[in-house]
């Protein structure tokens, strides 16, 4: 989770000319560890934090609520989320929209993905302290004895790839998911946005995120299809398009790993 930095210590420098070489040396090196790569420095002189003024839609902040649940436990606790999601976001008070739910198939079993979206952090802040001093929290924990570990994270929407409006088109989901190298988001986001246009002539995205809080420098897609036939084969379609090949070949080169999950909506998820 966490990437160590080393550095060997310098030898003095007795000239000035030396000494600027240094300096120079050092701007380079940091330069190249948040920007990730020469072409993505291009984007501008900017430090780790202004990455979301450049790859970010800006507009809201979706919450990434992963419930990992007792195996023996996962009736209970559907009718519990249910109980729960549906509650909240059904509620004009708390200014939250349930993008959706899903649980997993293909993937680490037992594993549901909830999908929140907030009126940026301000509107996270007020919306979360609502739900505490609520009856929404007792709800909320109902859900609790069922669960065998949770995580949260908070995402911004990449400019280019708005998350889609609630509908039911059925079939399955899958949400792709790229631990990055520390540095590399400006210079993956460019990549891969030159190449998604491939993409998009075979099939609509649902959605793309990146990690802000939480687990960090984490990408995520989303995409709907039928069924797992027609997933490879346009798959295989896109790999037949200039431009998508050397996409995965350039975007794979930022990543460190990367986890594809098969999921199925429930029942009241607006995205089905």
């Amino acid at each position: 989770m966490f990437a160590r930095f080393s550095s060997r210590a310098l030898r003095p420098v007795s000239s000035s000319v030396g000494t600027a070489q240094v300096q120079a040396k050092r701007t380079i090196s940091v330069q190249s560890i948040l920007h990730g790569s020469p072409d993505a420095q291009q984007e501008g002189d900017v430090q780790v934090q202004q990455h979301s003024k450049l790859v970010a839609r800006g507009k809201y902040v979706h919450g990434f609520e992963i419930h990992h649940v007792k195996p023996g436990a996962v009736d209970a606790y559907k009718k519990a989320a249910e109980e729960y999601y549906v509650s909240i976001k059904d509620d004009p008070e708390l200014h939250v929209k349930l993008s959706g739910s899903w649980q997993t198939v293909i993937g680490e079993q037992d594993t549901f993905f909830h999908i929140l979206e907030y009126e940026n952090y301000s509107g996270y802040d007020k919306t979360t302290a609502k739900i505490r001093n609520s009856e929404y929290i007792d709800t909320y924990k109902k859900m609790i004895p069922h669960l065998q570990s949770r995580s949260s994270q908070l995402c911004q929407e990449f400019a280019f790839f708005p998350t889609a409006p609630p509908h039911s088109e059925g079939g399955i989901f899958e949400l792709r998911t790229y631990q990055l190298k520390p540095g590399a988001l400006l210079a993956w986001e460019q990549t891969w946005r030159q190449g998604i246009e491939a993409r998009r002539k075979f099939v609509a995205p649902v959605g793309a995120w990146f990690s802000q809080v939480g687990r960090l420098h984490q990408v995520h897609h989303m995409w709907q299809y039928p069924d797992l036939q027609t997933r490879k084969d346009t798959r295989e379609r896109a790999w037949q398009l200039d431009g998508w090949a050397e996409t995965v070949s350039k975007t794979a080169q930022f990543s460190k790993f990367m986890d594809s999950f098969i999921l199925e909506p429930l029942p009241y998820s607006p995205l089905k």
